[in-house]
């Protein structure tokens, strides 16, 4: 839709991509959806043997009461929620790589049979033990 005058269909496609922009933002974060479903799978390390098995989650600024941690069958399910820093929240939103909201990461495990044996947040990073059972 192009008029005589450049500006008014330069500034009708910009609002226009700013609308989609918006929309897109809205899904990725959730914002305004009253959904409780995860947004975001944070990433994930696993490294094992025949008796045991580490797994680092990646999980930056979670707290740990934040977050959840259960074996089901042959799967490992961490989830939770990361929410925006309280002292972010007024500022004017420059960049945002980080995700934010609700979380879940489902870990098919090796083989049948793992108990967690310890959980640690380290440096940002979940680190889970678990032992294979009999």
């Amino acid at each position: 839709m192009q008029g005589a005058d450049p500006r008014t269909w330069m500034l009708l496609e910009a609002v226009g991509l700013l609308e989609s922009a918006e929309r897109l933002q809205r899904q990725f974060f959730g914002i305004g959806s009253s959904i409780a479903s995860p947004c975001w799978e944070p990433p994930v390390d696993m490294i094992g043997n025949d008796e045991v098995l580490g797994i680092w989650v990646a999980l930056p600024g979670v707290p740990p009461d934040r977050f959840q941690v259960a074996v089901e069958n042959t799967t490992l399910i961490v989830r939770g929620e990361r929410a925006l820093a309280a002292s972010l929240v007024r500022g004017a939103i420059l960049r945002l790589e980080i995700p934010y909201g609700r979380f879940e990461r489902r870990i098919d495990l090796p083989v049948d049979g793992y108990q967690l044996i310890d959980a640690q947040l380290e440096h940002g990073c979940l680190r889970l033990l678990l032992e294979r059972t009999p």
